[in-house]
């Protein structure tokens, strides 16, 4: 077989293959950064989501780990157990210090202790504990530490507080949305509007009473986003205080775990509490959380189609920005891809929040790891969300409403007064009106002077003609503008 030929070998005198340098350079190890990223939503979009990344991060897991440990540790304290005695302020300042003060460092540290444990979980206890070298009184009640908990006390409260802060910055990126539609919603209120029901001319309405209906639906999903409670549980291993109670067999373990979820941080975790559970918390709560972010997700989507098919049909014009270029070989263009942005990253999103909200309350028996691997990803999930919401929110600062462009619409749909026309006819008891109507408009190009002429011929009180010959179809809103301002 001659070189050069499929299957035989090639000759590079003086330089190396091209396909030998590209896997030199991908086999090559790369640093991460913004650039090498595998996920975009820490390379590309990493600034976008300085907010989320400090508590859904592994980071802020780690953190929220730490923040369980003591916060169960300082509680056995105060429980008024013998062998445990109620911690000196000292002590308690220094641990809430630990927390305070908890860095990148720190989660080094712990991932340098978790390659030799391999249990992500026993290397924050052991962290905990190392930290209490040198402070004779902790050192002394380092047995407290992860006293009766099963890793997944540790991990389920863990999570839980990692979606409270993570709820938190979804919702204020989703009020942000709501409240700018609500601005114009009320500023564009009066400006009449065609609308198009199967894409086809249909009854006016006005450009604020469209946004004012997104406004209402998102509201409502924004409800019932902040409404889920987020459960912990604190029983042990398989969720009956096994252990707990073959060490004090007469304490009351689930009025304690109950305290430490509920009260208010510091002196507890600020969640709800869930009383019964196998080895891990069931998941449910979160199910309904994700598939309530799904739903206001799916809203945005309707409202991202919605504004691009407007600014389509030159509704809206968008601001420009010195120096930004739409196409790359078209210069005329404004392309709406804030828009387009935000519904891909909703679609990915939901795609995710649909598999946590499916598969995280299954659980084989009383416990498996597969949830394990699965819960890491809540934050992709969130993050696709937090960056559509801000992609959203700049598509609609960039929105200029095209009036005449509205007029024009509307001043070429005089079929669409058919409707008011044989509404009025029907009330005075015209026989046949739709039907009248009907066969002098469907599928034709019906001008102002064929509907007056109609509206002559009419036997209805001269007033009612009056009022008909009066309308037009920008007049033709009904209390469209009244339900604009309302919202």
């Amino acid at each position: 077989m001659k070189a050069g030929m499929p299957g035989g070998r090639r000759h590079f005198r003086g330089r190396r293959a091209p396909c030998a340098r590209r896997l030199h350079f991908y086999n090559s190890r790369m640093d991460l950064t913004a650039l090498t990223a595998l996920s975009p939503l820490d390379g590309r979009y990493a600034p976008k989501l300085d907010a989320l990344r400090p508590h859904l991060s592994e980071l802020g897991y780690m953190r929220d780990r730490v923040q369980v440990e003591l916060t169960w540790f300082i509680a056995l304290s105060d429980a008024g157990f013998a062998e445990f005695k109620p911690l000196s302020s000292a002590a308690r300042a220094y641990l809430h210090g630990l927390l305070r003060d908890f860095s990148e460092l720190d989660g080094a540290a712990i991932k340098a202790i978790e390659r030799t444990t391999n249990h992500d979980v026993k290397a924050v206890e052991y962290w905990i504990k190392s930290k209490f070298e040198g402070h004779a009184e902790l050192q002394a009640a380092t047995e407290f530490v992860h006293f009766a908990c099963t890793s997944e006390d540790i991990n389920n409260t863990s999570h839980a507080l990692q979606l409270k802060a993570g709820r938190a910055v979804l919702l204020q990126g989703l009020d942000a949305v709501i409240e700018r539609l609500r601005a114009l919603a009320q500023q564009h209120a009066g400006v009449p509007m065609l609308s198009r029901t199967h894409g086809q001319t249909a009854s006016p309405t006005t450009v604020g009473k469209e946004l004012a209906n997104v406004v209402v639906r998102l509201a409502a999903a924004r409800a019932q986003i902040a409404s889920v409670p987020l459960r912990a549980k604190m029983n042990g291993a398989v969720g009956n205080y096994n252990a707990h109670l073959s060490a004090w067999p007469d304490f009351d373990w689930e009025a304690f775990a109950r305290k430490v979820v509920e009260a208010d941080e510091p002196a507890g975790l600020g969640l709800s509490f869930q009383p019964y559970s196998i080895q891990i918390e069931p998941h449910d709560y979160m199910a309904e959380l994700f598939d309530a972010v799904a739903r206001a997700d799916t809203i945005c989507i309707d409202l991202a189609r919605d504004v691009w098919g407007y600014i389509s049909l030159g509704y809206f014009k968008q601001k420009t920005k010195a120096g930004e270029i739409g196409s790359s070989t078209m210069p005329h263009k404004v392309n709406p891809i804030d828009f387009e942005n935000a519904e891909g990253n909703l679609g990915l999103a939901n795609a995710l929040l649909r598999h946590l909200s499916d598969k995280l309350p299954i659980s084989r028996w009383q416990r498996d790891l597969t949830d394990s691997t699965v819960l890491r990803n809540m934050g992709v999930a969130l993050g696709h969300a937090v960056l559509a919401h801000q992609s959203l929110l700049t598509g609609l600062n960039k929105l200029e409403l095209n009036e005449a462009a509205l007029a024009a619409d509307l001043e070429k749909a005089w079929e669409v007064l058919a409707e008011p026309i044989q509404t009025v006819m029907r009330r005075f008891g015209v026989p046949g009106a739709y039907e009248k109507l009907k066969e002098v408009t469907r599928g034709q190009q019906v001008t102002r002077e064929a509907l007056h002429g109609l509206i002559a011929t009419l036997d209805i009180p001269a007033a009612e003609k009056e009022r008909l010959l009066a309308l037009t179809p920008a007049t033709y809103v009904g209390m469209a503008a009244e339900l604009a301002r309302r919202v």
